[in-house]
């Protein structure tokens, strides 16, 4: 098969209608964000331009046809991601936590729940919040320990025809929506089986919001994605139909693991999002300004060379993952291994690439009122969430070369 990496003509037009969005509309959420002084008056403030995200028909391309939308895949969300992330990571990841929070219904649902919970998704109006509740308090790394680990804590007990779901969970992006009753959809990972090991007895329950039982105990005061909703909240007796069991009752950690299989390939985009915002005013930076000598710091070896660097690792993580998103979407062979390189080497290259930027630019970066310093605080988190490099992806990393018919050319292609 031939190698080709050029975009769909569909795909180059979502490229640019998602640049031309991000420039006209996104560009404004920092300036309406930056002086409110609590986490929720911020993800309120973003609420406007979601709405308009939302009417612009994003989310819809977003959504796989056959369930309403106009997605033909990952290698959709990763073109979207990038231009949205570039410009404003706060709208972008409430849009991106919304699809990770309906990942579940769409790898493990009937066609039945698909229809009834993706509807309000696709429609173009409104402000829809979908989440997936998965991390705890105390982390989520090893969620599938056996006894003696507790594994997943909140519980979940069939009381007729009703599960009843009690718990905590933390950094849930969107999860208890724009009014602290809950995203629209709620996805739930809980024990739903108390004597059974962790690995058998998890499953995944959608709840609709608002639901009675959900409390914000406090909206997370984050480093960077100031403007986005990160929750630590309780389920307190969460009633929810026996119908909205995803899946097969104790299969939640294969579903889990699928989702984040699926999003660690946008992890890698979010990285070339960051990395292009700050080069790009690096190099303009570097262009025009002389810092005291007779001409401008561009022209000085050391300062191109560390622009090349960045621009190379721009191009290499940007291929990385668009090449990781496209065998997901073909189911290739090498698909897991593939997403899990794109997710720890973009990550943590866009820490490095962003901080040896810095250095170009010298003390005036430390400055809140230049972008450098809120890119690093905003790229900080991407390798510790969607599955923290250290505690998750490196360790199925590790657990994926331990398989016996493990085959180190299969990332090569089929």
């Amino acid at each position: 098969m031939p190698i080709d990496f050029t975009l769909t003509p569909e795909q180059q037009r979502l490229r640019a209608d998602a640049r031309a969005f991000a420039g006209d509309v996104l560009s404004k959420v920092g300036a309406v964000t930056q002086d409110l002084a609590t986490p929720l008056a911020r993800f309120a403030a973003t609420r406007p331009f979601y709405e308009q995200a939302v009417a612009a028909g994003f989310l819809r391309r977003l959504i796989p046809a056959p369930l309403g939308g106009q997605s033909t895949g990952v290698v959709d969300m990763a073109v979207l991601a990038e231009e949205f992330h570039a410009v404003d990571v706060n709208v972008s990841l409430t849009l991106f936590g919304t699809v990770l929070g309906l990942f579940p219904v769409l790898l493990g649902g009937t066609p039945r729940q698909a229809e009834r919970f993706f509807a309000p998704f696709a429609a173009e109006q409104g402000t829809p919040l979908a989440a997936f509740a998965f991390s705890e308090p105390g982390g989520s790394a090893n969620f599938t320990a056996p006894a003696p680990a507790e594994g997943v804590r909140t519980q979940a007990r069939l009381q007729g025809d009703r599960w009843v779901i009690s718990g905590a969970k933390k950094w849930v992006s969107s999860g208890t929506g724009w009014d602290g009753k809950g995203a629209d959809l709620l996805t739930v990972v809980c024990r739903t089986d108390l004597g059974a090991s962790p690995e058998s007895g998890i499953s995944v329950i959608a709840v609709q919001g608002p639901a009675e039982g959900i409390v914000l105990d406090r909206a997370i005061d984050s480093i960077g994605h100031r403007a986005h909703l990160q929750p630590q909240f309780r389920l307190n007796e969460v009633r929810t139909p026996a119908d909205h069991l995803i899946g097969p009752r104790g299969g939640g950690k294969a579903l889990v693991e699928a989702c984040f299989t699926g999003t660690a390939p946008i992890v890698g985009v979010f990285a070339v999002g960051l990395m292009r915002a700050a080069f790009d005013w690096a190099l303009n930076f570097a262009k025009m300004e002389k810092r005291g000598g007779a001409t401008p710091i561009m022209s000085h070896q050391a300062v191109g060379y560390a622009l090349a660097d960045a621009k190379m690792a721009i191009e290499a993580v940007r291929s990385l993952s668009l090449r990781a998103a496209h065998a997901f979407d073909m189911q290739a062979s090498g698909a897991l291994e593939l997403a899990l390189h794109a997710k720890v080497f973009g990550s943590e290259t866009a820490v490095r690439v962003i901080t040896d930027l810095m250095r170009v630019v010298g003390i005036d970066s430390y400055d809140r009122g230049l972008p450098l310093g809120g890119l690093l605080a905003d790229a900080l988190v991407l390798p510790l969430f969607d599955g923290g490099n250290m505690g998750v992806r490196r360790r199925q990393l590790h657990e994926l070369m331990q398989m016996p018919d493990y085959d180190p050319l299969a990332t090569s292609g089929d």
